[in-house]
């Protein structure tokens, strides 16, 4: 018979990415939200940085610019914003605009600049953490964690005082769901090194509360990657704090080390980054919290086959109107995306095997690959806007017919620069075609004016050669659209995926599994090429059959299966913050 697990009254959890679109973390938290709302009704309160902005106009202030993912309710915990005011912690309450809508506080962190250097010399003391050597965003991110920390020491202790009535989500009528008792049962999850003070002074200041700590990927493993040298076959050898001098990242990996060792529970998405934390941190996790999905908003039947044709047309229209083409519907679209980590995100490998698949006899069809992978984006190209407007055919290329939107440097980027390398300038003879889409996908970049869900789901394959990859949300979220997709065995996703199949993955299972290490990359590439021109001689019935593997796979990466292990994290962390309570 299985133990009963501990189960928190209440869940606190910071992000920077809490109603801040930014990354992969938003889409963990937004996506198991819902899952998370639905068990606890408005229990689980998620507490993100408050960027709100006033425009100016001369010297007259004009409207807020606010947040387009959170929506304001003032009625939200009103006795304690009102107390929090007094003690000076500036909240907005509100909803996280996603599904299950969740309660988020967005605290503003500015004013804590000002103790800047008493919090770091208290971090010091206390948990002997590395802040001289800070820079770059290390500074606006401990000044959010440390305002977070407050607020939910704030609010912990106004809900334990007060027997709070919350709101519930469900009918949004105030009714009291429990009586709270003095034994409130609390969970402070932080997410990456970023909310590592937060953590650390709850830690210190409310025992009470029960700490959970992940980090979706190290810094200094990621650094590792960054830098161009060897991690995995090495990883034994590397000691985290001589990397992180050698780096310069000894304040971040500081944070993060210390926070690992401190929290109740310290979790990592994937066992390869589980591994990665052992070796860099000189710390086992607890529990591995894989990266589940919310699937509600793929569109289904009708809509979906719906969504897919207009994504096509509108990715084919762009291409020929940069290209000077007439790509037809038969055109196998392909792309990779993601943050713009040319190697670690194996953008180079992806652009390596396009060249190589422009010279493979085994292509059956034309190939449109598109880089979708935010730049230094100047502005969108007016020629091709204006091509597109006309909605003409036209036989000749625009200049430079490798980019949908100006850059700012343009003879620095990677991409751009490693085409020019390999002569890549999509020749009316070639069968290959690459267009970098270097901007984020909002439905309002000037060209494509589409989501990035709305862009996957016209894809017939994605591809994700990843090198450093903790867990790989890209690859889940094209199964989940039913494209069937690239990934390697560097990535969490593509090693769970092996475990699922029982063996290294094919595309016939829908996601073809390469295996990567630090030093085949040629190898990875023709295995790319490979598979394209694989896919290029499929008929309709295999190409459906692989579709439907996607598909099939991605329901098993859903937040209804993964959830348990967080459950698992909240009964570790509050047996042991019980246990530490009991010898007070």
């Amino acid at each position: 018979m299985s133990k009963k697990l501990l189960t928190p009254d209440y869940i606190f959890e910071s992000s920077w990415e809490v109603c801040n679109k930014v990354g992969g973390i938003y889409t963990v938290l937004s996506t198991r939200a819902k899952t998370l709302q639905e068990k606890f009704q408005d229990r689980i309160i998620f507490i993100g940085p408050d960027f709100r902005k006033v425009k100016e106009a001369g010297d007259e202030q004009q409207e807020m610019v606010d947040n387009p993912y959170f929506r304001e309710e003032p009625s939200l915990f009103a006795q304690w914003q009102w107390e929090a005011k007094e003690k000076g912690i500036k909240v907005r309450v509100g909803r996280w605009t996603i599904p299950g809508e969740p309660i988020a506080i967005l605290v503003d962190f500015m004013p804590y600049f000002a103790q800047k250097d008493a919090i770091y010399t208290w971090l010091w003391e206390k948990y002997k953490v590395d802040s001289l050597h800070a820079y770059g965003d290390y500074d606006e991110a401990s000044m959010f964690s440390y305002a977070a920390g407050l607020v939910v020491e704030s609010l912990y202790h106004w809900i334990e005082n007060e027997k709070l009535e919350i709101e519930n989500s469900s009918t949004r009528s105030h009714s009291s769901l429990f009586t709270l008792h003095s034994s409130l049962k609390a969970v402070y999850h932080a997410n990456e090194w970023m909310c590592g003070l937060g953590a650390l002074y709850i830690n210190n200041k409310v025992p009470q509360i029960a700490t959970i700590f992940t980090t979706h990927a190290t810094s200094i493993g990621r650094s590792i990657a960054g830098n161009q040298k060897p991690l995995y076959d090495y990883l034994f050898a590397y000691n985290g704090d001589q990397m992180a001098e050698e780096l310069n990242m000894q304040s971040k990996h500081s944070i993060e080390k210390q926070t690992a060792w401190h929290v109740d529970c310290f979790t990592t998405v994937s066992d390869i980054t589980a591994h990665e934390c052992l070796e860099l941190l000189d710390k086992p996790v607890d529990v591995v919290l894989p990266n589940g999905f919310d699937n509600s908003f793929v569109p289904k039947a009708a809509a979906f086959t719906k969504k897919r044709r207009q994504a096509r047309e509108k990715m084919l229209q762009v291409a020929n109107a940069l290209l000077g083409e007439n790509l037809g519907d038969d055109t196998i679209i392909v792309s990779t995306s993601g943050r713009y980590e040319f190697r670690n995100k194996g953008i180079d490998v992806f652009v390596e095997a396009m060249n190589r698949l422009l010279r493979d006899r085994n292509l059956k069809k034309k190939v449109l690959a598109f880089i979708v992978v935010p730049g230094w984006v100047g502005e969108p190209r007016k020629d091709l806007q204006y091509r597109l407007e006309e909605g003409l055919p036209y036989d000749t290329p625009l200049e430079v017919p490798q980019v949908t939107h100006w850059l700012h440097n343009m003879g620095h980027d990677n991409v751009l620069n490693m085409m020019k390398f390999y002569d890549m300038h999509n020749r009316h003879e070639d069968n290959v075609k690459v267009v970098f889409l270097p901007c984020y996908l909002d439905g309002k970049d000037g060209i494509l004016n589409l989501t990035y869900y709305d862009v996957v789901v016209g894809n017939d394959l994605c591809i994700y050669p990843s090198y450093y990859e903790p867990w790989g949300y890209t690859p889940l979220e094209a199964v989940a659209f039913k494209v069937p997709c690239i990934t390697t065995d560097l990535a969490g996703f593509g090693l769970w995926a092996n475990k699922e199949f029982g063996h290294e993955g094919q595309l016939d299972d829908g996601v073809k599994v390469i295996h990567r290490t630090d030093y085949n990359y040629s190898e990875v590439a023709d295995y790319i090429k490979d598979t394209v021109a694989q896919y290029s001689a499929m008929n309709k019935t295999q190409v459906d059959a692989c579709r439907k593997a996607a598909e099939s796979l991605s329901k098993k990466a859903l937040w209804s299966e993964f959830i348990k292990y967080y459950y698992e994290a909240y009964d570790i962390a509050l047996q042991r913050a019980k246990e530490r309570m009991s010898q007070l």
